[in-house]
């Protein structure tokens, strides 16, 4: 005799298996989609202790900073720093007390094998706030800009950093920093020019920083973010002048060019996370003190998945701190 299965009843598929919807079962089959060794931690360095909108680090309080990140799997820190002196061509960012080269020393004495990235700007430099030098006319003055930025670089190597980071989006900024950094024997040292969509989000950051722009040339440079071509193109263009990887910003709206990135280019991708970024979509329970980052998890998720080699982000500890 044969028997017939009745037409009302269903063989289970491997899709509606009881076993997939086993906590269990999941986190033995799903991979880890964030870890703390995909973040990098940002630090705002100041001279001293102040109330501003967004949290900083004296070089006093580095190394206990480091040790935590490194402690948690952290294995990159982006330093920017301020300038209680300024002067009209950022002269005194290239001393060699400066505030980025104590921030720098700070580091790497204290965990040397911890990736040091700087930014290699202006605007903290300088009266105007502005990321390029200007002229007598007012308006960029892009060969002193090159020629600033790689001694910049130059002395930012010199104090211990690894990777200096050219900000102000001027083309020729990498490759002079490429060719100042070779011929003064830091061949090692890595270049990660900054590539941006000009946003409101980094008004945070202007204001802790004493960034914020006197003129309205703010954005000369920086890309308009509905040419999505162009940020590409200008990508694209960094790493043939000589960058070694690529800092996209800000991160939550560099997804689709990350991604078309990935595909073009096998430099590491580093979205960052700036500073209006970690004021929305982040909050400290009033009860707890602790700081709500899901979002934040979310998103590196995402753009991770997108293509990104690491992303750096102000709330690095408190989300490596979750993620273990």
């Amino acid at each position: 005799m044969t028997l017939v299965e009745p037409s009302h009843v269903q063989t289970p598929t491997r899709a509606t298996s009881p076993l997939r919807t086993r906590r269990a079962v999941r986190n033995l089959l799903e991979s880890q989609t964030l870890a703390p060794a995909d973040l990098g931690m940002v630090l705002l360095v100041t001279e001293e202790p102040a109330d501003r909108p967004m949290p900083t680090a004296t070089v006093a309080e580095i190394p206990a900073v480091v040790r935590e990140a490194t402690r948690l799997g952290i294995r990159a820190v982006k330093l920017f720093a301020e300038s209680t002196e300024r002067d009209t061509i950022g002269e005194v960012a290239l001393a060699d007390d400066s505030l980025m080269a104590r921030a720098i020393h700070a580091c790497k004495d204290t965990v040397p094998a911890l990736a040091v990235m700087t930014e290699t700007c202006l605007c903290s430099y300088t009266p105007d706030g502005l990321c390029y030098l200007t002229g007598r006319d007012g308006r960029p003055d892009i060969r002193a800009t090159v020629l600033a930025t790689a001694a910049q670089a130059l002395a930012h190597a010199e104090a211990g950093a690894d990777i200096v980071g050219p900000a102000s989006m001027v083309l020729g900024t990498v490759g002079a920093a490429r060719k100042a950094l070779d011929e003064s024997g830091h061949e090692g040292v890595g270049i990660m020019p900054h590539v941006i969509f000009w946003s409101s989000l980094y008004d945070a950051f202007r204001e802790t920083m004493g960034a914020t722009p006197k003129a309205g040339l703010d954005r000369e440079f920086q890309i308009n973010p509905g040419k999505a071509d162009q940020f590409v193109d200008t990508a694209l263009r960094m790493e043939a002048n000589g960058a070694d990887m690529l800092l996209l910003e800000p991160a939550m709206f560099t997804a689709d060019t990350l991604a078309t990135l990935r595909t073009q280019t096998r430099v590491p991708l580093f979205p960052f996370s700036v500073s209006g970024e970690y004021l929305a979509l982040t909050r400290v329970d009033p009860t707890t003190g602790e700081r709500d980052v899901r979002l934040l998890i979310e998103l590196f998720t995402m753009l991770k998945r997108a293509g990104a080699s690491a992303s750096l982000t102000y709330a690095a500890l408190d989300i490596a701190r979750r993620l273990i």
